[in-house]
């Protein structure tokens, strides 16, 4: 036996994606991810009816993606591997061409089918004259039942007689050839894919949607066949020789409207990503040996000068070389100011220059740059699936076999217990049991909203990693901020400033800045930026320097003694710092840090050092607090300072001084009690506690690692995206229920009442022509449920 897919380590695993074609229903969907996950070595797979894809991660060390490829052709579908991309942006356009053709064959296909069904339906007209309950060779014919012929037989035919007689003077058995011919091309054309994939699951011993219609629309064929070529086997039984040509062709037109609403729907689905691509501009202005010139995009190289002006798009990742400008990066970050960018600064492909003109160094490019990304990850995440799938799935597996069984049960029934004419209304029904149960909305139930979820949350600025993470989201009763970054600037700036009244204040500042220019405290920096902005003279330089870990530095600067740190630090050096210390505890208090300045052995200032919390942090808890959410802050400043931010932004569950470890530790205490936990940080101390929540929610303006280990992306770095985020999830999750609800009752109520189960108290039969209807309104009334996402107003 192989070991168990769950011994297999992310680290060990390899993802990859497998266009899969043929796939209609979510019971083809089940049956190639069932083959996947049974190949040895794979983690788990994802199969997307909608993306016409397969995600699968696998232990290259013991399988190869060309035994993938042979799984899924084992189960009777086309799969084939995708050359290394090359530029992400340029594989989807390509993908998206692909998608508008096939749009393009199936909407030519429905019409055509759709005209000729129409002609076929006028054509039979004399062919169900005179009314089906007069005797035709001496037998009575059944009335009508069906809803549609009733209204076709009291409304269209007596117009339709007196509109054309001569079509009523046109040989019966001519006009039943005619049909015969007409609908045979039909299937050879516009119906030929479900046969053949119908042939080929029943050759591989599976059965999907192509099964039901390729067995109902062929069986009336057939049947109808028969009573054109041999219409005295049913006469001498009693029955009416009658054809269901016009049905098999409206039934074929029917469902591959369906599917061209469907492959529409999907393009819209994928609105997001095509906007991303349009992002990025296909040539690019660079500057080479002192000459300008515009080049494709694809010759741009690392280390280009790439030149753009006022209003223009940049083409390429970099950074500043010259000139300012502000950058509208609203459709990468959702964030509608525009950003100032001055040299050194770095700037992302696909956003849009604003008055100033630049020069900046191109960096990342093609698969690496940030626009390509975000295309992969939109891309990964739409191929996901989320784990409420799995009951439609289970469902899915066994559902095409069942449905084949009602409906020779029905056929049976009908013609034991049905009376005169049984067989007739026998057939019709199993046939109408066939078409109507095709279970293409349940396949689409889900795939649908994730992928309508994720593109709206890009255009929010959020980048989530599939439905499993949606699903979670959905769930959260919990939200652990860090402090540092998230909730906070992560910039420390100096907030309070107190000094003695005999002194020089642009001096003291500037010889206390020239100390900190050699510290490599996290705080110096604050207080340099502080000399510069009050205008102290230019920083002298210090010698001497020394520093004491965890209290201060001192060096000698211009000839003087200074000291830069804590209260203690001063003390320890025989100073005594209570003269500019009176606001310190204060200061403490609203979690600031403080640091005094002393020269020759007197303190002569004292400054209070914040990371300032990050404006709209307070609304942000209470939106969270009013979807019902408990919200923790979690730190590793000293609990006092963590106090005051959690009392700044109004939260009370504060925990500070706690270690990356700790952090761990605290949302496993939580997740031990029944909580549902998403972490929300930005730094690498914050990954082992984002990989430990249920969902991890990383700053887009942090770490790698950390968003490595995240579920969702807050590509602007703003903690509003978190409310956002958890809405839109929750909303998702409603339409995932939603589409699943409708998806089933639309079965469990359509196949019974195709069954005949009315009949005897209402006298009501369903034609295969409705079925049809039906069943492709199923699956534009799920797609349609899906797409009012897009429209949403997220809190």
């Amino acid at each position: 036996m192989s070991p168990e897919p769950a011994a297999l380590t992310p680290d060990a695993l390899t993802r990859v994606q497998i266009p899969v074609e043929g796939m209609t229903c979510a019971a083809c969907q089940v049956r190639v991810q069932r083959a996947l996950t049974r190949v040895p070595g794979v983690a788990d797979a994802s199969v997307n009816l909608l993306a016409h894809q397969a995600s699968v991660r696998f232990d290259a060390s013991r399988v190869r993606p060309e035994e993938l490829v042979a799984a899924i052709q084992r189960t009777g579908y086309d799969a084939r591997l995708e050359p290394p991309v090359v530029d992400l942006v340029a594989e989807q356009e390509a993908r998206d061409r692909a998608d508008a053709i096939e749009y393009q064959h199936l909407r030519r296909k429905a019409i055509a089918s759709g005209t000729a069904g129409a002609v076929a339906m006028i054509a039979s007209m004399p062919l169900m004259a005179p009314p089906l309950d007069a005797p035709v060779h001496g037998h009575a014919l059944p009335p009508i039942t069906d809803p549609l012929m009733r209204w076709v037989m009291t409304t269209v035919h007596p117009a339709l007689s007196e509109m054309a007689p001569w079509l009523y003077a046109v040989d019966r058995r001519l006009l039943s050839w005619a049909l015969l011919l007409l609908t045979a091309a039909v299937m050879a054309w516009a119906g030929r894919q479900f046969y053949v994939r119908a042939w080929r699951s029943g050759r591989h011993g599976g059965a999907d949607m192509n099964t039901l219609v390729a067995v109902g629309t062929g069986a009336a064929f057939v049947y109808s066949l028969v009573a054109t070529a041999a219409p005295g086997i049913f006469v001498s039984r009693g029955l009416a020789p009658d054809v269901y040509f016009e049905a098999v062709i409206l039934i074929i037109a029917l469902i591959l409207t369906g599917r061209a609403f469907e492959a529409r729907a999907k393009r819209r689905t994928s609105g997001a990503l095509r906007a991303l691509v349009g992002l990025q501009p296909r040539t690019a202005r660079v500057v080479r040996d002192g000459v300008e010139q515009d080049v494709a995009i694809e010759d741009v190289v690392t280390g280009d000068l790439v030149r753009v002006r006022p209003g223009e798009r940049l083409p390429v990742d970099g950074r500043v070389e010259a000139g300012t400008s502000s950058l509208d990066e609203s459709m990468l970050t959702g964030e509608s100011l525009p950003v100032y960018k001055a040299a050194g600064d770095a700037v992302i492909g696909g956003t849009v220059n604003g008055t100033g003109a630049i020069v900046y160094r191109a960096t990342t490019l093609g698969a690496s740059s940030v626009l390509s990304r975000i295309v992969r990850l939109m891309r990964d995440a739409q191929a996901s699936r989320a784990p409420i799938q799995d009951l439609a799935d289970r469902i899915s597996a066994v559902f095409v076999p069942v449905v084949i069984g009602i409906a020779l049960v029905t056929l049976l029934v009908w013609w034991l217990f049905g009376g005169d004419g049984a067989i007739v209304r026998g057939f019709a029904a199993a046939v109408t049991v066939l078409i109507i149960a095709c279970p293409c909305a349940m396949g689409l139930a889900v795939p649908t909203a994730v992928m309508v979820a994720t593109g709206k949350g890009a255009e929010l600025g959020v980048l989530i990693k599939g439905g499993d993470a949606l699903q979670r989201t959905a769930e959260l009763t919990t939200v652990a901020f860090d402090k540092t970054g998230t909730l906070t600037e992560g910039r420390p700036v100096v907030t309070h400033a107190r000094w003695a009244d005999d002194v020089e204040v642009g001096d003291a500042l500037a010889l206390g800045a020239a100390v900190e220019r050699a510290s490599e405290h996290p705080l110096a920096a604050a207080v340099i930026a502080y000399a510069s902005e009050q205008g102290a003279r230019a920083t002298p330089v210090a010698s001497d320097f020394q520093a004491t870990a965890g209290r201060g530095a001192q060096a000698r600067v211009d000839g003087r003694d200074v000291l830069v740190g804590s209260a203690r630090f001063l003390a320890d050096s025989g100073i005594d710092p209570v003269a500019v210390g009176a606001d310190a505890d204060a200061w403490a208090q609203q979690g600031a840090s403080v640091i005094f300045v002393a020269v020759d052995g007197v303190a002569v200032g004292a400054l209070g050092v914040s990371d300032p919390i990050k404006p709209g942090a307070a609304d942000v808890v209470r939106r969270l607090r009013d979807l019902g959410l408990h919200v923790v802050l979690l730190s590793g400043d000293t609990p006092s300072t963590a106090r005051a931010i959690g009392l700044a932004a109004g939260i009370d569950d504060v925990v500070g001084g706690v270690l990356p470890d700790g952090k761990v530790a605290e949302i496993r205490r939580r997740q031990g009690a029944g909580a549902v936990v998403a972490m929300v940080g930005d730094g690498i101390n914050d990954g082992p506690a984002l990989a430990q929540a249920d969902i991890g929610i990383a700053m887009g303006t942090g770490t790698d690692i950390a968003m490595a280990a995240s579920d969702v992306t807050l590509v602007r770095g703003d903690v509003s995206g978190v409310p956002q985020v958890i809405d839109l999830a929750r909303r998702t999750l409603a339409t995932m229920r939603q589409n699943l609800f409708w998806a089933f009752v639309y079965n469990v109520v359509g196949i019974p009442i195709a069954a005949g189960v009315l009949y005897p108290s209402t006298g009501l039969l369903l034609s295969p022509i409705i079925a049809s209807a039906a069943m492709a309104f199923s699956s534009v009334s799920v797609v349609s449920n899906s797409l009012r996402l897009r429209q949403a107003r997220i809190v």
